[in-house]
């Protein structure tokens, strides 16, 4: 937890204008980010309360994993960040890209600046969405919060349908209920840097054109454990 709060300040604070700047944004800024995404989903995972299920997982054909900030007291989540993975036809899991985050409406936790969103991807169509355009969850693909452990059974046969199944630590939030989780959209230059490398976004999901470098492949192992 400890970890995570200071990641995440490092994160945040490096990412108040994310699109405008991560064509010079340093690379240790980047490597922040997936590792703050990867502190998210272990925590997540960690918890009782926001685990995701193994059945979940296991038909996961993609994962976002999103850390969102509040710009001011009154306003809600304004910006952010996060990853993308998807699961490749070998069963193994992609290279993790960063994709930019904002306008979640799911609400802050008591307390906090920030949102943490897990997102399963249900079908290998979704992922593709980010590839042309920004991508609005809960408004192009139908997204509903992800059930629990405890909900799994009866919720699956209505949840499993939708694109989208959200994990977020608000309250409130009931197995099958529509959700809006705000835009995510592709950030190639981010890319560019963290990987060192000229391919964008499809071709580092989909291809093994780029070894994983050191840095992202904790993030790698933990998903590919998770979700085998």
């Amino acid at each position: 937890m400890k970890k995570l709060l200071t990641l995440s300040l490092i994160a945040i604070l490096g990412a108040t204008s994310l699109r405008a700047n991560d064509t010079h944004t340093p690379r240790t800024d980047l490597v922040v980010r997936v590792e703050t995404c990867e502190a998210i989903i272990r925590e997540f995972m960690a918890n009782p309360n926001t685990a995701i299920p193994r059945s979940v997982l296991q038909n996961a054909r993609g994962i976002m994993i999103l850390s969102q900030f509040k710009a001011g007291f009154i306003f809600g989540v304004k910006g952010g960040y996060g990853v993308l993975m998807v699961k490749k036809p070998s069963g193994r899991w992609s290279l993790p890209v960063l994709i930019d985050a904002s306008e979640a409406s799911l609400g802050l936790q008591v307390g906090a600046k920030t949102v943490d969103t897990v997102c399963i991807l249900t079908d290998d169509a979704t992922p593709r969405l980010l590839f042309t355009n920004r991508f609005n969850i809960g408004v192009d693909a139908k997204a509903v919060a992800g059930p629990s452990s405890a909900e799994v059974e009866r919720e699956a046969q209505k949840i499993f349908v939708a694109p989208v199944l959200v994990y977020s630590k608000s309250v409130g939030l009931y197995a099958g209920a529509t959700v809006k989780a705000g835009h995510v959209e592709r950030n190639d230059p981010a890319n560019f840097t963290l990987y060192n490398s000229s391919y964008t976004m499809p071709e580092l999901l989909y291809s093994d054109w780029v070894t994983a470098p050191s840095e992202v492949q904790p993030l790698m192992a933990y998903v590919q454990q998770i979700a085998p």
